[in-house]
């Protein structure tokens, strides 16, 4: 099996804290979807294995018209073997989220919603620029419930200066109330060259602070256990037999193909990815050409990406799974590393491997720093 991702670059107000590839020029979305159909006629033979998850992700894909939108799925259905249980997620904003899109949605094949609320609380979406209120926000969860859509997820950011403890429990009781299937928590990070690094350097915005972060992160984690959903990866809760299947394929290693400016794309070999210039890609697909660039995965960068996904993950890494791929030197050299977590209580041991501990896994990209193979 495989996935499909496809990246749709087009938003209509930057968001303070944004730095995924987007242009808020939604006068070019014509010009894209002719791209995007040139790019998966180019690409036909990345993929040999029937296609079990599609994301239109972004940027904004709820922008995309559905004529564009249905051009793309035809193009696409036309090229790849799609499996009958497919997972077809798209990630939405609240704003755009009306009940003659979400039934046209559905029509198309689309049972899966992932929706970008962020926040619950005013204060939190205008200190992020959000283009959606709060009223927006329940309406579109009514919206998607009422018309028959059983698996919905929702984006949550915590750590901000602003959001108070009460704040975030007041948004994790309304997804509760909501009955809502699958949870996205991400901790606030600032990265260049967006505009909240700008306004923190010139300090017209408060700092983030790690230790407010982690006592959010542990608010998360206590209540979505109490409400009953896994902790299945880092940033990601689910109730159970809802977990997502796409990025869960990430995670497994399985390949996928990404369409799109700055789309990356994988086959457990190399890993590729489209141009971040939504002009620059258009003007190469007339062409016929597309532009991107490739890397070749040496065992030691797959052995690192192996260790931090599968902490990331409940799971955890398999030992065996370790010696039969990346032979005993890295099996080894894995058993050293874990010695010294296992008695700072960070690992704890499972039926394959080791797994992180509850106290250790806001730290879970730390500790898998300490595990890579550094060819000397």
């Amino acid at each position: 099996m495989a996935g499909i991702y496809i990246h749709i670059p087009f938003c209509k107000k930057a968001c303070h804290y944004c730095n995924f590839h987007f242009s808020t020029q939604v006068k070019y979305i014509d010009h894209f979807t002719k791209a995007i159909i040139q790019e998966i006629e180019i690409q036909k033979n990345y993929l040999s294995t029937p296609i079990e998850t599609v994301y239109f992700g972004g940027g904004t894909p709820s922008l995309l018209p559905m004529d564009d939108f249905h051009k793309i799925l035809d193009k696409l259905s036309s090229v790849y073997p799609l499996d009958s249980n497919i997972e077809f997620t798209i990630e939405a904003n609240p704003d755009d989220i009306r009940s003659e899109q979400v039934k046209a949605w559905k029509k198309a094949g689309v049972n899966r919603l992932s929706v970008g609320i962020q926040s619950f609380q005013p204060a939190a979406l205008q200190w992020m620029n959000r283009a959606h209120t709060t009223e927006q926000a329940h309406q579109a969860i009514k919206t998607a419930q009422g018309e028959g859509i059983e698996n919905i997820s929702i984006d949550l950011i915590y750590g901000t200066p602003h959001l108070t403890d009460d704040d975030l429990k007041s948004d994790l009781e309304i997804i509760n109330e909501y009955k809502i299937q699958h949870l996205s928590c991400y901790a606030l990070t600032v990265e260049d060259k967006t505009a909240l690094h700008t306004m923190i350097q010139n300090k017209k915005m408060d700092p983030i602070h790690p230790a407010h972060q982690a006592a959010h992160f542990e608010i998360i984690t206590h209540y979505t256990e109490q409400i009953g959903m896994e902790h299945y990866e880092i940033s990601n809760f689910s109730k159970p037999g809802y977990r997502s299947k796409h990025n869960s394929n990430y995670w497994k290693g399985i390949p996928y193909l990404g369409l799109g400016p700055s789309a990356h794309s994988y086959n457990q070999n190399t890993r590729q990815w489209n141009v971040a210039n939504n002009q620059l890609y258009f003007s190469a697909l007339e062409k016929n050409d597309l532009p991107f660039e490739i890397e070749q995965l040496p065992l030691a960068t797959k052995f690192n990406e192996y260790m931090m996904i599968s902490l990331r993950c409940m799971e955890g890494f398999s030992l065996a799974y370790i010696s039969q791929n990346f032979g005993p030197e890295f099996h080894a050299h894995t058993l050293k590393i874990t010695q010294g977590f296992v008695v700072k209580n960070w690992l704890s041991e499972t039926s394959q491997g080791y797994t992180l501990t509850k106290a250790a896994k806001f730290f879970a990209d730390g500790i898998a720093s300490d595990f890579f193979w550094i060819d000397k």
